[in-house]
């Protein structure tokens, strides 16, 4: 059984490792950022269903987010330590100033919170992290996304929804 000083001393060394890993994002130090993973780095961003693995593709991640957002902010709100991960909620802040899934830039400001799970490896470095977050969010104040209920978004529906509204349309009529 592990004694309470050691669960401490590790807890704090995953913490002090989270910390030191969003300081270096805030510098956009991608060298730093890569340094704070294990040599079995993983990113996972679940929104978009996509998963990296090793340092060559987290720094790819990375690159592509420092690109798209040259003045990325992350603000922590709240951090919840677990013997096995850490979870920090966040605000992501930024200019969209460079490509990113194929959106070129649009030079509009983004706000958004995240939550982000951090995993550890057994020299408590980073093993992972997964973000959570709407990514219907961002993309509506990148300007490609329109709520369904608004004008430009019913008109979005009827341009890319054609045989859905149809098919909807002939129920009600039918009754069924």
């Amino acid at each position: 059984m592990a004694s309470v000083t050691g669960i401490q001393d590790r807890r704090a060394a995953r913490i002090a490792i989270v910390e030191q890993h969003i300081r270096l994002e805030n510098a956009h130090d991608l060298e730093g950022v890569l340094g704070t993973f294990g040599d079995a780095a993983r990113y996972d961003d679940e929104p978009w269903g996509e998963h990296y693995e090793g340092r060559s593709g987290v720094g790819k991640f990375y690159e592509r987010l420092m690109k798209a957002l040259p003045d990325l902010e992350i603000a922590v709100q709240r951090r919840y330590v677990a013997d096995e991960a850490i979870v920090v909620e966040v605000v992501i802040r930024g200019t969209h100033r460079g490509g990113w899934r194929g959106l070129p830039a649009t030079g509009r400001r983004i706000e958004f919170p995240l939550c982000g799970v951090y995993t550890f490896d057994a020299n408590d470095r980073l093993a992972g992290e997964k973000i959570y977050y709407d990514r219907g969010t961002v993309l509506r104040q990148l300007g490609v996304f329109h709520e369904p209920q608004s004008f430009l978004g019913q008109i979005s529906i009827l341009a890319t929804h054609p045989v859905t509204l149809a098919r909807a349309l002939a129920r009600k009529l039918l009754g069924r």
